[in-house]
This record gives C-alpha cells, sequence and structure tokens, in this order.
C-alpha cells in the first residue's frame, strides 16, 4: 500500500477467485484521486480483526466498502471494529445490500455515508468533497444518474493476478426489461447498452493480456440479438488460436435461427449459459410478474442441449408465493426432462428492495431475519416442510450437480424424478443427520444402500453405473460399496426407515 492512500476501496468476497467489477469500476473513475486511492479485497471467512488490521495499515481517512448478501454480516463486524479502533476514520457504504431499506439496517446507522445506487461517479464526488472538508448536506446519497459513455470502463484494473488467477467478469450492458419480483432487476427500467465497439476494444486488450475465461454479468445477454452475434463472432474468431471460454445468462425463450446458427459453430467446452427458468406454472409466473413462453423455453432448452456443446446451468426456486410442493415438483420433472446438465433448486430470497415484498401478508411469507433472508415458511408450506425442501437443495448439489454421479444420475431420476430424489433425500438425512461434509467414498455406499434398497433400483445396474462413476473420481482404493456384507445393509435400511417416518413430508 503506497504511503499516500487516502483512500480505500474494499469488499469481502465470497471466494478468493472472485474479483469485484463494481469496486473496478469505481476505481477506474477516480480521476485525480486515482493516485491516492488503492483498491484491498478479502474474503468473508477472514476474521475480521485481520482485515481491519490491513484496512488501517497506513491510516487512511476513507475507507469505502461494497456490501452485498453473501458479505452484509461479516461486514457490519468489520464496521465495528473499526469504529471502535479508529473512529475518525469516515466510512462509505455502497452496494445492494444498502441500496434500500438503509434506515432499517444496523450497518447503515455505524457508517458515515451511504451512496445508494450506481456510484460509478457518486463516489469519487464524495471523497473529493470530503478530502476539501466540505460535507455531505446527508448521510443517505442518492447516486447522481450518468450514461454509460460518460464513466471509464474498469478492464485496465483488473491486475496480472487477477487475470492469472481470478475470474474476470465483463459486462456489455446494463439493466433488465424485465420485472420478476424476487429479482433486484426488476427495479431497472430497462437495458442500457455500452458502446459496441469501446466493450470489444476492452475485451481485445484483455485477450491479449491472457484472459481466456470471460463471464458476461449482463442479465439478458441475448435480449439484442445483432449485439449477441457481434460479440459471439469476435469470441470465435479468438477461437481460430486460443481456446476461449464465455459464461453467458440467456432469456431461455428467444432464441432466433440467426443466433442458433452461431451457437452451434462454438467448440467443446468453450460456452456456459446460466438460464433462470424460476417456475414453470404460469399461474405462479403470473403472481410474480414473469413474462415466459414455456412452450419456446422447453423448445429451446431441448435444442441447446442437443444441438450446441454449450454447458447449461438451469435454475428453480423454491418458495415462491402460491407455489405447491406438486406444482414445484411438476416444474421440476419438466426441467430434467430438458436434460441440463445442472439444476440450480434456489431458495427464494427475499432481497432488500424488490418487489416480491407485497405478497408477504397475502401468503404469510415469512422470511429469515438474518442474510441471505430465505423463506422460511408460508400460507402453503410450513417450516419444517420448507427445511425438508432445503435439504433436497442441498443434497441435490452434491449428487447431481457435483458432476460425480453422471452415469448414476440418469438411473436414480428414471421416472419420476422429484418423488425418487426428495426420498433418496429423506432418507440421507434420516441415516446420516448431515447435509455438508459427507465422505465421497461414504457416499458412494450410502447411494448403493438407497438405490437398491430404498428405490427398488436392479442391484447390477446400479453397481455398474457407481462403479463408472467411481472410476472417475479419484478416489483411491477399492469401493467399499461392493465389499458390504448383506445384513449391513439390511440393518441400514431399517434403521432408516424408522427415522424417515420423523421425517416424512405430509
Amino acid at each position: 500500500m503506497s504511503p499516500n492512500t487516502q483512500i480505500i476501496l474494499s469488499t469481502l468476497n465470497a471466494r478468493y477467485i472472485h474479483a469485484s467489477l463494481g469496486l473496478r469500476y469505481l476505481l477506474a473513475n477516480m480521476g485525480e484521486l486515482r493516485s491516492q486511492t488503492q483498491l484491498l479485497e478479502f474474503i468473508i471467512n477472514s476474521r475480521p480483526i485481520d482485515i481491519v488490521e490491513s484496512l488501517l495499515q497506513n491510516n487512511p481517512k476513507i475507507i469505502g466498502l461494497g456490501v452485498y448478501i453473501w458479505n452484509a454480516e461479516e461486514t457490519l463486524q468489520v464496521i465495528k471494529l473499526l469504529k471502535k479502533i479508529s473512529p475518525e476514520t469516515i466510512i462509505i457504504l455502497g452496494g445492494p445490500e444498502v441500496t434500500y431499506e438503509t434506515e432499517q439496517q444496523e450497518i447503515c446507522d455505524l457508517a458515515n455515508y451511504v451512496i445508494t445506487g450506481q456510484a460509478d461517479i457518486s463516489f469519487r464526488k464524495t471523497c473529493d468533497d470530503l478530502l476539501k472538508n466540505k460535507k455531505p448536506l446527508q448521510k443517505i446519497i442518492k447516486a447522481e444518474h450518468f450514461k454509460l459513455n460518460e464513466i471509464v470502463l474498469p478492464y485496465a484494473e483488473y491486475n496480472d493476478e487477477d487475470i492469472k488467477n481470478r475470474v474476470i467478469y465483463v459486462e456489455a450492458s446494463r439493466g433488465c426489461p424485465y420485472k420478476c419480483e424476487f429479482c433486484l432487476s426488476s427495479l431497472d427500467k430497462t437495458v442500457y447498452p455500452f458502446d459496441l465497439d469501446l466493450f470489444l476494444t476492452e475485451m481485445e486488450t484483455l485477450f491479449n493480456r491472457g484472459v481466456r475465461s470471460f463471464k458476461f454479468i449482463d442479465r439478458t445477454f441475448n435480449l439484442k440479438v445483432a449485439t449477441s452475434i457481434r460479440i459471439m463472432d469476435f469470441f470465435l474468431e479468438k477461437m481460430k488460436t486460443d481456446t476461449v471460454y464465455l459464461h453467458l445468462e440467456l432469456i431461455p425463450d428467444n432464441l432466433p435461427e440467426k443466433l442458433k446458427a452461431v451457437l452451434q459453430t462454438f467448440p467443446e467446452d468453450s460456452l456456459q449459459f446460466e438460464i433462470g427458468i424460476q417456475s414453470l406454472n404460469p399461474d405462479i409466473q403470473a403472481i410474480i410478474s414473469r413474462k415466459q413462453d414455456d412452450n419456446k423455453v422447453a423448445e429451446n432448452m431441448t435444442w441447446i442441449r442437443q444441438e450446441t456443446s454449450a454447458h447449461i446451468h438451469a435454475d428453480l426456486i423454491i418458495g415462491l408465493p402460491g407455489e405447491t410442493i406438486d406444482s414445484f415438483a411438476k416444474g421440476f420433472d419438466q426441467l430434467v426432462a430438458m436434460d441440463p446438465h445442472e439444476i440450480q433448486v434456489g431458495i427464494l430470497k427475499r432481497l432488500r428492495g424488490t418487489p416480491i415484498i407485497r405478497h408477504t401478508h397475502e401468503y404469510d411469507m415469512r422470511y429469515s431475519p438474518t442474510a441471505p433472508y430465505e423463506i422460511l415458511s408460508n400460507n402453503i408450506i410450513d417450516f419444517h416442510t420448507m427445511q425438508t425442501l432445503k435439504r433436497f437443495a442441498r443434497y441435490w448439489d452434491m449428487i447431481a450437480n457435483s458432476g460425480r454421479f453422471k452415469h448414476t444420475k440418469a438411473l436414480l431420476l428414471d421416472d419420476k424424478p422429484f418423488e425418487n430424489f426428495m426420498a433418496l433425500s429423506n432418507w440421507l438425512h434420516a441415516e446420516t443427520d448431515q447435509t455438508h461434509k459427507i465422505a465421497l467414498p461414504r457416499l458412494f455406499t450410502l447411494l448403493r444402500t438407497a438405490m437398491v434398497d430404498l428405490l427398488k433400483r436392479d442391484i447390477e445396474h446400479t453397481e455398474s453405473c457407481l462403479l463408472k462413476d467411481f472410476s472417475e473420481s479419484g478416489i483411491k482404493g477399492q469401493p467399499k460399496f461392493l465389499q458390504q456384507p448383506e445384513n449391513k445393509v439390511t440393518s441400514l435400511t431399517r434403521r432408516s426407515e424408522s427415522r424417515q417416518k420423523r421425517h416424512k413430508i405430509s
């Protein structure tokens, strides 16, 4: 850290490989204050006292902290320590977690100033005023509006270590035209594109610096198909000489023939699509103001899976207002039939500022009071059942999404996927009382027992699938699931059946 540092930009990332694009926008737009500004990133499992020591190392006058749903609790602890150790240091908060409902948050009370909205320009102006001893008139500062061509793009702020070791986030546009009530993007009025020539010039520079993996954070990458095709053509040209990997979020029902033709030209292991399905029940979609052509979704998802080499990550949400377990199960089975590589079974979260709050009373929506504000129960799904569904989501990640059981997965889900996996989930919890840290060799053994005794799968077929997955797992030694005495398997099953009665969904 430079000894003349006056301003620190910081946040707590979920993992080291994540690099904050938002902070880099702020840094790139500091103007004359750029030489006095330092970027410091931490991870949420670092000790708060160690973070504070690093932040205060050169006695900065201002510390700007990015606050998100995943780091709100940890950032609060950091600020409490900062206020005890160095109360004269000015703390400015920004980010989606403190943009709404600021009056209800302890973290906002402790901070000196909070900038709500997109602070690309307002942060610099606030710091400039403070360094000139001009105090802002209000503690809560609404970020001023700007056009995207008025700000400096942040990509030069990725350093060599970032490029070598971390995820490089990029965006060709901001905003979203859709109004899905669970999402903060529902508050956007429209989509604002960056100048495409300038954006591609920046991508060229990143490529020349060695970046080969680009994670787009655009909410609707394929909204304007002509723009999407031009960006993809740019990267296809790069793939003539080197491997490039793109992560893109697609609108599932907008896939015209021109875009399909481009997608088919991408080589293996070069595309990942994140596709938000959320619910396949039209009645629930209407309740949450989501517009989606489910027939077109199924058609496009199947086409992508069969006609391209793209990896598909699809999302469903548990706990939406009005959605019953039967409704969710039907949508889950429909999505499984579309055969995405991963299905992220998410739990509804009440993000601050989102319109989903309007359903709170009618549907008796009860959320955790602490981040990430997950749904606890509603008028259809009680707390205990919701917990059962959350375990379903966790085990689904552990088994179906892990990539470790590719051969076993098809046999497991054959006929009534939701019903089968819910039975497995209840059995696993009854047997282990764990949803984390189940050793992989043990998980193989548990799956063998459950599939044969609980789901009545053929023993030889089950063991054949498990052996194929075991051989690709990297586990050393012989597979223990083939060495179980029959009386032990029977004992496990009896014990599990007795426990399952306490965990069965009513």
